[in-house]
């Protein structure tokens, strides 16, 4: 007897914050919604999140909120209040997971992706904001387990550009991601996975979607004839023009409360190498251990995995 083929995946859901509609209006990701006058469009003037629902239930979205709502204070646009992306995020998750449920016997566990997207408008207009879930990428979670090689990129802007033009918007999470993108094309012509930004003064400071962690292991002498194991953490300054990680920021906070000590650069590449293993970390990937940079082995593969389910074990005790 032939197996039945699986259901297709659906479409991608999508919710638009409408004063009309108190749980969010939901409209057809297979026709256009949005003006081509739009500025989000025209100008990638606007600011996202992405977040990951598991089992139908976001995780960190409080620090998704947060964040979105320091993104769009920065950029000047006026934005629903976090209740309202509560109820439209709750609206595009149910409609998801309805649309899926008849697909082939789909887990509870599964996972989704959640954006969150506001641009200006049509000059003149208000905002337009609306929430999208879609799947996870099979490649972000391949890379969860078998790693990342990764190259690094000179950004062109020394580490303290943040402060002297802030108008650069370093610490808000824009539309304008062409560069990013512009990199990950780069490093994959050159055989590479993914890019680690080094600044013009020699810092490292971020992936092109994710944060930089590094960690080392210390022995030392536990004061009774044994030898005890010192877990060190480390992610670069956020005050040198990078995106602050709700991962990162989460995963520190497990982290701590495990017995880790916790450390913030400034670090350099010779940082990145001498580390005994190195992170890409983001809400939807996840964390995808770094195997090389520019070629180089990072730690052991023993040692990657060891740390790497250990901080795994962590994370999935954030909510």
């Amino acid at each position: 007897m032939t197996p039945a083929a699986a259901a297709p995946a659906p479409a991608t859901v999508l919710v638009f914050l409408d004063p009309a509609f108190q749980d969010g209006r939901l409209a057809d990701s297979s026709k256009p919604q949005l003006m081509a006058t739009d500025q989000g469009a025209t100008r990638g003037d606007g600011v996202f999140e992405s977040l990951l629902a598991v089992g139908g239930q976001p995780r960190k979205l409080q620090a998704h909120l947060d964040r979105l709502a320091g993104s769009a204070r920065v950029l000047e646009l006026d934005i629903p209040a976090q209740d309202a992306w509560r109820r439209a995020i709750a609206t595009a998750i149910s409609e998801y997971r309805s649309q899926s449920a008849p697909a082939a016997g789909a887990a509870a566990d599964d996972e989704l992706v959640v954006k969150l997207l506001v641009t200006r408008g049509v000059e003149g207009g208000s905002p337009t904001c609306w929430v999208q879930a879609s799947a996870t990428s099979p490649a972000g979670r391949r890379q969860r387990e078998t790693g990342v090689d990764v190259i690094l990129l000179d950004r062109g802007y020394d580490s303290e550009v943040g402060e002297r033009a802030p108008w650069l918007l370093l610490g808000a999470k824009t539309l304008s991601y062409a560069v990013n993108m512009a990199a990950l094309r780069y490093a994959h012509a050159h055989g590479a996975d993914d890019v680690i930004f080094t600044s013009a003064d020699g810092r490292v400071l971020e992936g092109p979607t994710s944060t930089v962690l590094l960690a080392h292991l210390e022995t030392s002498d536990d004061g009774a004839g044994g030898v005890r194991t010192i877990r060190r953490l480390i992610t670069p300054q956020l005050d040198s023009g990078i995106l602050p990680g709700t991962s990162q920021g989460a995963l520190f906070t497990a982290a701590k409360a495990a017995g880790w000590e916790l450390g913030y650069g400034p670090l350099e590449p010779r940082d990145l190498f001498d580390a005994d293993a190195v992170w890409l970390i983001s809400s939807i990937r996840l964390l995808a251990p770094v195997n090389h940079i520019d070629g180089k082995e990072i730690g052991t593969p023993e040692l990657r995995r060891q740390l790497t389910e250990e901080l795994n074990a962590l994370y999935a005790t954030i909510e």
